[in-house]
């Protein structure tokens, strides 16, 4: 057998990197699920819930590549990560026209629990799969906050959770869903799209929280996530705030949409801390 060129081992590497490469984001980043915790500011924070947790999942996309198992996983950590509540914000399946993924997701998701509860409202995979779906499992769990609110309480503070519409199947203009809540009051909002943030309302929000964008699902070096599918491209992932000044927290989620690929930006569980701004 003859020894290899130069030019052949060089051809050989640049290929056995790209196969490398295609492997790891296609079958290994998307199954790496982080818990991250991050400490979020908010300024009308009631003393009581200095500390609060809140777990928050979202874009789960149970479909193709995500699996019965890895959504059973992703139950199991989130109760054990030691939330106060857990909120959820959408896209639970990946399919379009579906009712079949969804009455296979949502009893897996019926097993969260919280102290203080359970929160969801949807995102616009799952109005593509079925609305009137969706919403039966909403309500059968318990766990509705669509275009509604509920008001928490501790030491006699309270600390208001309301839903939004998804703003591209459902939007509903979030006054009409927060109006009415004391202007003393602090408001955290579940919205599927962070886009929401820059819609058009006048009511104080405290913090919004969104999913949506994957992160990108691929970031790369010194650019970034070249693909995000909002409007305002600085809500990639992480803590941003909103043209209005307001605080949006983006998780990059645990599912995929378009490429089930990932590349430097992880799934994750995020655990947001509050803490008084």
């Amino acid at each position: 057998m003859r020894p290899l060129t130069r030019r052949q081992l060089i051809r050989l590497a640049f290929w056995g990197s790209i196969t490398a490469g295609g492997t790891y984001t296609g079958l290994v980043e998307h199954r790496i699920v982080r818990t991250n915790h991050y400490r979020i500011p908010v300024p009308n924070l009631p003393a009581a819930f200095e500390g609060f947790r809140i777990v928050h999942l979202t874009d789960i996309h149970y479909g193709l590549l995500v699996s019965k198992n890895f959504v059973k996983h992703i139950v199991r950590r989130a109760n054990e990560a030691g939330g106060d509540i857990i909120v959820c914000t959408g896209d639970y399946v990946h399919k379009r026209n579906t009712d079949e993924e969804l009455d296979v997701v949502w009893p897996l998701l019926s097993e969260l629990k919280a102290p203080l509860g359970v929160y969801a409202v949807l995102g616009n995979h799952d109005h593509w799969a079925s609305t009137e779906r969706s919403i039966y499992w909403l309500e059968q769990t318990g766990f509705n906050l669509c275009r509604t609110c509920k008001r928490l309480e501790k030491e006699g503070e309270y600390l208001w959770l309301a839903g939004a519409g998804d703003l591209w199947e459902d939007p509903q203009r979030l006054d009409n869903i927060i109006g009415d809540i004391p202007e003393e009051d602090c408001r955290i909002v579940l919205a599927h799209n962070p886009d929401t943030a820059d819609s058009h309302y006048t009511s104080c929000v405290d913090l919004m929280i969104s999913g949506h964008t994957h992160g990108g699902q691929v970031v790369l070096p010194f650019i970034g996530a070249p693909v995000l599918p909002v409007v305002n491209k600085t809500y990639s992932s992480g803590l941003k705030q909103s043209p209005k000044g307001e605080s949006v927290f983006i998780s990059r989620g645990l599912g995929w949409a378009i490429a089930p690929v990932r590349f430097n930006c992880l799934p994750e569980i995020a655990v947001l801390e509050l803490v008084r701004g």
